[in-house]
């Protein structure tokens, strides 16, 4: 646990733009567009699988 808090507190702005820059010069920059979409859909798609496992739990009770 405290291992994790330091670790937290270290990140700042410096690290996230190195991050960026990292990233950038993987995937250039006509990828991370497709990277982005398909991170979102993917997250939509978690959201709705959780929202029918909530109806369903509802349903049951």
């Amino acid at each position: 646990m405290i291992a994790q808090n330091i670790f937290l507190g270290m990140i700042g702005m410096p690290q996230v733009i190195l991050i960026a820059i990292v990233v950038l010069l993987l995937f250039g920059g006509k990828k991370i567009p497709e990277l982005m979409k398909g991170l979102g859909s993917g997250i939509k798609e978690f959201k709705d699988a959780s929202k029918e496992d909530e109806v369903k739990k509802e349903e049951t009770k």
